[in-house]
């Protein structure tokens, strides 16, 4: 192994350093690029992933608290993930990885966090994919491949979307994700090749099985870039440019809202959620 895949394997964090995308087909066309940064935390590692800059349940200018997540009482979330895979069947004996917007200046908001879950061999074979609406809300979708197979950059993972997110769009249809994370290639300097990108294509109309019938989504949203270790030094850097990152995230939502109103793009008033949970595309769904 050379020394940027073994910095990967050994680290307790990264950071991925990159751009989110967002791109809306119809009834007219809209899209932004933003730059961003998240964290990947190995969650039987995160008492080890501290420095200067970033902590978790600590003061630091960058940190992650773990209150923010899953059950949201501060309880172990590798416990918490590894319960809901061995409900569904699936792997639960591989590291899990958390991919999130961190906390700055003590504010974060989430539009959607991952828990990347591995088998005992680093294969990636579940992501539950954690949703959260600027109306408070938060929706659990547990995503795995068919007959529970690896999931790599071909493998394509559908949920029906069951929450209200966007004024601008009804909650009806499915989401269609897929995950590709690439390797620091021989020659890299200290990891800095190895890229990761996660996409999501939200449909609102149809059937996943339509897609390769040329079924077209409403909405293309993307966040990809370059994965390090999250060092102090690379904290710091990641201040110094986006100190205001998540502050950023909800004025730009509601900035691109108001585009969107300009364009006169219809408004969808928020419904009252149904309590009952659903199993999406034969995925288990968590409420």
């Amino acid at each position: 192994m050379n020394d940027s895949r073994a910095s990967h394997a050994d680290a307790a964090a990264l950071l991925l350093s990159g751009q989110v995308m967002h791109q809306r087909l119809r009834p007219v066309r809209h899209r932004f690029v933003y730059p961003v940064f998240c964290v990947r935390l190995n969650l039987a590692r995160m008492a080890e992933a501290g420095n200067a800059w970033f902590g978790v349940d600590r003061r630091r200018l960058m940190c992650v608290r773990t209150r923010d997540y899953g059950p949201r009482d501060g309880s172990d979330l590798g416990t918490w993930v590894r319960g809901h895979l061995q409900q569904a069947g699936l792997p639960h004996d591989g590291t899990i990885w958390l991919q999130t917007f961190p906390r700055l200046f003590g504010f974060v908001f989430n539009p959607v966090s991952f828990f990347l879950c591995h088998d005992r061999d680093g294969a990636l074979r579940a992501v539950l994919a954690e949703v959260n609406s600027t109306f408070g809300e938060t929706q659990h979708y547990l995503l795995s491949a068919p007959q529970q197979g690896v999931i790599d950059e071909h493998t394509r993972l559908h949920c029906n979307k069951l929450m209200h997110v966007s004024p601008f769009c009804e909650v009806r249809g499915f989401y269609r994700f897929r995950f590709r994370d690439h390797a620091a290639r021989e020659g890299g300097q200290g990891g800095q090749d190895a890229t990761a990108f996660v996409g999501i294509d939200y449909y609102d109309l149809g059937q996943p099985a339509e897609v390769s019938t040329g079924l077209q989504p409403l909405m293309r949203t993307s966040i990809g870039g370059r994965l390090q270790p999250l060092t102090a030094a690379s904290a710091f850097a990641a201040l110094c440019a986006q100190p205001l990152l998540t502050l950023g995230v909800v004025a730009r939502i509601h900035w691109q809202a108001l585009l969107l109103w300009r364009k006169r793009v219809p408004w969808f008033s928020k419904p009252e959620r149904n309590s009952a949970t659903g199993t999406p595309s034969g995925k288990e769904t968590l409420s």
